[in-house]
């Protein structure tokens, strides 16, 4: 079997086993996307067996004899030497050595991104904390107790009233 033909059965059968179906399957709300994802389903996984029994298996050697006594050995010889001067030519990989370095930073960046979003998610989460809980305090809360929190508001506050500034 060729090479490129054992990999791609290779990359598929990983494949099979990392996507997440329960997960997906979970996801769909319509009888019909589920009907439709469960033959999307079974059609991977026809595929995927196929990959691996009929690709995945070196091809049975060519019985010449078998022939010769049928067709007759001039013949079969031409056949046999046209076959034999057959050369498949081996895949050479010129894309990925390009694309591996802008993958990897892009990869780089997207962990950077990811980590930048996970501060900037819990700094959200926190905020929100507050609120809610000075949404529970509003209604007794001092303005003495107000302005612990906020001092900034508290220092504009009494720079309006000093400057005789009443908001209108």
């Amino acid at each position: 079997m060729s090479g490129s033909v054992k990999k791609i059965a290779d990359v598929t059968f990983k494949a099979g086993r990392t996507i997440d179906w329960e997960g997906i399957a979970k996801l769909l709300v319509t009888d019909e996307a589920r009907k439709g994802f469960s033959n999307l389903r079974r059609t991977f996984d026809d595929v995927n067996s196929q990959l691996q029994t009929k690709f995945s298996q070196e091809p049975e050697p060519i019985n010449w004899e078998y022939y010769r006594k049928g067709i007759g050995s001039r013949l079969v010889d031409m056949y046999k030497e046209a076959y034999a001067s057959i050369e498949i030519p081996k895949f050479v990989d010129t894309v990925t050595p390009q694309y591996k370095p802008k993958f990897d930073a892009l990869l780089v960046e997207l962990k950077e991104a990811e980590q930048k979003s996970l501060k900037e998610s819990e700094r959200l989460e926190k905020e929100v904390a507050d609120v809610q809980e000075l949404k529970k305090k509003l209604s007794t809360m001092t303005a003495e107790e107000y302005f612990e929190k906020h001092p900034e508001l508290e220092k504009k506050f009494d720079d309006e009233i000093r400057n005789d500034y009443w908001g209108y």
